[in-house]
């Protein structure tokens, strides 16, 4: 299979700070590519620098062929990218933003009409053209600044975290658009800090802290957790059970959820009699200790603990 994206020891300093560490990795064409970290992880600073917007400082990156430091304004015209904040006109109407952009990437007359209505029908903003962008809910934006992305039709595009402040229907609705365009045979490649929406990916990288931590299917990362148990433990006092758990030779890794632990070990059964008869030792009786199935924010909190966590 082609590949649309090829980046080397990628890295972005910022005078002593490193933003982006020495990053290795492709993307095929044709797939759905996550990029998945906390905020500040380096995420948008990688997008940028893939998508010619930003000089990288050391490595190498290419994207359809093109050298991202060496061709920056052939990338930029090859690609779609749509940013976090979006970059439309609210002062301009539905058509009229979509003009401009198409404008932009040089499409005129014909093709340009003809794109806008592509483009109307594939944001599912028909009957919606002469209203005021600034008008327009959350999702529908979204819709709109994707259209704008790819009315010349690029073959890779890139969504930096697309989906941030709308509503959960407005997500899935968007996702469906990706998916889409997927199927046609469009690279997609995404940032976003949604575990749940990393799920629709092909193949994730987990970023932390500038570098990358993990790179797989969703079930490849969930292979951390082979050969060991996610017990899920409800108890009364959550801090003082994460505590008393900390302190065991037997526990592998403890993480809050909510309300809830998240504990591994070795054995599930052998694990959940350990751990019950630890927490009555303490007078904190768990409601319940399951074992269930690791989610991929299990994947995420492994590594990031394993790197030194959060802080």
């Amino acid at each position: 299979m082609a590949i649309a994206v090829e980046v080397r020891e990628l890295t972005k300093a910022f005078g002593a700070f490193t933003a982006v560490d020495r990053i290795s990795f492709s993307v095929d064409q044709g797939e759905v590519f996550g990029f998945l970290g906390s905020n500040g992880a380096g995420k948008s600073t990688a997008i940028r620098m893939l998508c010619g917007l930003l000089r990288p400082t050391s490595g190498e990156a290419r994207v359809l062929g093109l050298d991202v430091a060496r061709e920056p304004e052939a990338v930029k015209r090859a690609i779609g990218y749509m940013s976090q904040r979006f970059s439309l006109y609210e002062d301009l109407t539905v058509r009229q933003n979509l003009r401009f952009f198409g404008g932009v990437y040089g499409l005129r007359g014909a093709t340009q009409a003809d794109r806008e209505g592509w483009a109307i029908e594939m944001a599912g903003l028909a009957g919606k053209e002469d209203l005021l962008t600034g008008e327009l809910p959350g999702g529908w934006k979204q819709r709109l600044a994707l259209a704008c992305a790819v009315m010349h039709r690029p073959r890779v595009v890139f969504l930096d975290e697309p989906t941030g402040g709308v509503d959960p229907i407005s997500r899935r609705r968007f996702w469906r658009l990706i998916d889409s365009m997927a199927a046609d045979g469009v690279t997609v490649f995404v940032t976003t800090h949604y575990l749940d929406e990393a799920e629709h990916c092909g193949r994730i990288a987990l970023m932390h802290a500038g570098r990358l931590s993990a790179l797989g299917t969703v079930g490849q990362l969930k292979e951390v957790f082979a050969g060991r148990a996610v017990l899920e433990v409800a108890a009364p006092r959550v801090t003082e059970a994460l505590d008393a758990l900390g302190e065991c030779d037997w526990v592998l890794e403890t993480s809050v959820f909510g309300t809830r632990l998240h504990v591994v070990v070795r054995d599930a059964a052998e694990g959940t009699r350990l751990v019950e008869q630890k927490l009555r030792e303490r007078g904190n009786t768990p409601q319940r200790v399951a074992r269930i199935v690791p989610s991929l924010e299990d994947v995420f909190i492994h590594h990031v603990e394993r790197e030194g966590g959060l802080g």
